[in-house]
């Protein structure tokens, strides 16, 4: 019997060491930005992309941080808002205090409300209320009070700022609405960090900054000045090419580096050396990854090898469980690469820029498709890319849109494993 007590105190032990080293090394190591919109909850269903943050729980010991979306900004009177009150305020469903709950759980796990990215987007409300926001003190006043205000009555230890800049189009550099505000934007930008900053202190509120794809840097950020205001730095270099930006070409949509041929700086490599060089410590860059596959129409003037850049129509026809062309989570990347209906895919993969999948068109120009995504090895690939640059880890953009059900590797949430064991 004694033998027996001993054995299982021992285990016991044993257990505890185990998730005390698990815990340690999440908290203390690499970070794993975790973001997930929270409107996945909203859908019908598992089989169509119905992900609640029930779900999530199974991911969220490969994740140090849960950056949960979106909240916007109120066009009249720029204070931060959600974008949908009936899920995420106490009045409604009360997903924002479900979503910060979720520490007691996971110790060590820090919540953050994303603002902005393109949920905040329609024809009406465009990205020039973040540039008015810039312009005038009283409105970046408003902001920082009311997301002070937020994060405190939720429990979330912090804001992620996926800041929307107008994004030109391809082959420019700026766009016609800012020639007459010159770098006044880039100075209210720096204010507002500063000023945010210096509220959220005296709460221990941390401060991110999320940066989409294609915004023109030094003209819009005083790199220099940002550096040491914010927790950290996440580069999302992905969508660096896309159907939107070049329907008729098909590329990498998430290449480490820079591939023969292409426009400089469009890739992770470039953008963490731009961010670097100006001082930027190595442990608050974030590099960003997508959980998504983006698709192109191929036809006969695309040829039959495959290499991009690929001569495109648009976006793929084939249904997806998006409501935008094109677009693919993980699972259903998986069943594209997997479906011989329409003739099976061609897979390549190279390690500096990120795999693809093609086939060709039929004689009818029907079915042919190019694929760029991300799957386990290329997110590994990235990892590792982190942690021999002693970078500060990796964001996994989203966690809806990764292997959720464990059909594509037998785990659930196989994309952001991955990461976390690659760290």
């Amino acid at each position: 019997m004694m033998v027996g007590l001993k054995i299982g105190s021992l285990v016991l032990v044993l257990a505890v060491l185990a998730y005390t080293v698990h815990a340690k090394s999440v908290a203390n190591g690499a970070k794993v930005l975790c973001f997930y919109d929270g409107e996945a909850a909203l859908k019908d269903d598992p089989l169509t992309g119905k992900v609640t943050l029930v779900d999530i729980e199974q991911a969220l010991p490969y994740c140090t941080h849960l950056v949960y979306g979106y909240a916007g900004i109120d066009s009249k009177t720029y204070r931060l808002k959600p974008l949908n009150e009936a899920l995420d305020l106490d009045t409604g469903r009360g997903q924002y205090r479900a979503a910060t709950a979720l520490k007691s759980r996971f110790p060590g796990l820090k919540v953050y409300l994303s603002v902005g990215d393109y949920y905040d987007l329609t024809e009406k409300d465009t990205s020039e209320k973040y540039l008015a926001l810039l312009e005038s003190n009283d409105s970046i006043a408003a902001f920082v009070s009311s997301a002070r205000t937020l994060l405190k009555e939720y429990g979330f230890d912090g804001l992620d700022l996926a800041w929307q800049f107008p994004q030109p189009a391809p082959m420019q550099t700026t766009d016609h609405i800012l020639e007459s505000k010159g770098y006044a934007y880039r100075d209210g930008f720096t204010k507002l960090i500063r000023e945010l900053g210096e509220a959220f202190g005296t709460d221990g509120l941390g401060l991110g900054y999320t940066i989409p794809p294609h915004v023109n840097e030094s003209f819009f950020l005083d790199i220099e000045q940002l550096k040491d205001l914010l927790v950290y730095v996440n580069i999302n270099a992905f969508d660096q090419n896309n159907q939107k930006r070049n329907p008729e070409q098909a590329d990498y949509t998430a290449p480490i580096y820079e591939a023969p041929g292409r426009t400089p700086g469009n890739n992770i490599d470039a953008k963490v050396k731009l961010w670097s060089s100006a001082g930027t410590p190595l442990d608050n860059i974030i590099v960003g990854i997508p959980t998504f596959g983006r698709g192109w129409k191929l036809i006969k003037e695309s040829g039959t090898t495959g290499v991009p850049p690929v001569r495109a129509d648009g976006p793929s026809p084939i249904k997806s469980l998006s409501s935008y062309a094109g677009y693919y989570s993980f699972t259903e990347v998986c069943a594209i690469l997997t479906d011989t209906k329409q003739g099976s895919m061609h897979k390549v993969h190279d390690p500096r820029f990120g795999p693809y999948a093609f086939r060709v068109p039929d004689e009818n120009e029907a079915n042919g498709i190019w694929l760029s995504y991300e799957d386990t090895e290329s997110a590994a690939n990235k990892a590792r890319y982190v942690k021999a640059a002693g970078l500060g880890g990796i964001a996994v953009n989203d966690l809806a849109d990764d292997d959720y059900l464990g059909r594509c590797t037998g785990e659930k949430f196989s994309i952001t494993r991955a990461v976390r064991q690659n760290l």
